[in-house]
């Protein structure tokens, strides 16, 4: 059984004061892209004391097996289902790990699909979304396959009215690490301002006056290179850019008569594409 993951953006990402728990409280929007991620499951030939395996193609992801996402959303549901089978996991990786595109908990969630799925697990929409939420701040979202706003650790989630049908997008990856937890201690909360809400009700192109990622501020400070591709985005046309997320990757938004023909960023992954 295959089915296929897709990555994210982020409009706009507001941090908005440190937890008790040790996690931030923030609000953004959550958009999904077609970039996608291929993952099939094929029941092992032991029986259900053998051990699962992942077998990865595509873009290399570091880390060892036991530490992949879908690994850990497969041993998530055994411990409610002692007998699931043993599955051999074949993931092929077209999203860059480590960008704030989203794709390892996309990945997660695909896998609690798919198992829930192929051995007829009847797992309710609300059980789903508690396993995702155990996986990954952001992985609940991978389980609603529209727009949301999100709160919380960013796995309250809401439907959002937003579209950007017919524009074209441009993701960069420039091969650069932004650790998260790095990005986290390098940002100051803040708490009052004008919700995300109220800002992504306006023309997408007055969005760079008003949408704003709170991680770019340290993040450009420590990996200039970033917020050189977010000029070179604007200079070339975009109606708005932005980092995804923590980062590092960087995208931009093109109305159809603005569609960039002469981009280049040597060393990055560059994926382009009409929403």
């Amino acid at each position: 059984m295959i089915a296929f993951s897709p990555a994210k953006i982020n409009l706009g990402l507001h941090i908005l004061s440190k937890r008790d728990d040790g996690y931030h409280d923030i609000e953004t929007i959550f958009y999904p892209i077609p970039w996608f991620d291929a993952i099939e499951i094929i029941s092992s030939a032991g029986d259900s004391s053998s051990s699962s395996s992942l077998h990865v193609s595509g873009i290399v992801v570091p880390g060892h097996p036991d530490d992949n996402l879908c690994m850990k959303a497969y041993q998530l549901v055994k411990q409610d289902f002692p007998h699931l089978p043993a599955v051999d996991i074949y993931l092929h990786k077209t999203i860059p790990a480590g960008t704030g595109l989203g794709g390892g908990s996309a990945n997660a969630a695909t896998m609690l699909q798919l198992l829930n799925k192929k051995f007829a697990l009847q797992l309710s929409n609300e059980k789903l979304l508690s396993y995702a939420r155990q996986l990954g701040s952001d992985c609940a979202f991978f389980l609603q396959h529209q727009p949301c706003y999100a709160t919380g650790r960013g796995d309250l989630l809401e439907p959002i009215d937003v579209s950007l049908k017919g524009y074209t997008l441009v993701v960069v990856c420039p091969g650069v690490h932004v650790s998260t937890a790095w990005a986290y201690q390098h940002v100051q909360p803040r708490a009052s301002r004008t919700s995300l809400k109220e800002w992504i009700r306006l023309p997408v192109e007055t969005w760079k006056n008003h949408l704003v990622n709170d991680f770019e501020d340290p993040v450009f400070a420590h990996f200039p290179v970033l917020r050189e591709i977010k000029q070179q985005l604007y200079a070339a046309g975009a109606c708005y850019a932005s980092m995804s997320g923590s980062g590092s990757a960087v995208f931009g938004l093109f109305a159809q008569e603005m569609i960039p023909s002469s981009l280049s960023f040597p060393d990055a992954i560059t994926k382009t594409c009409t929403l």
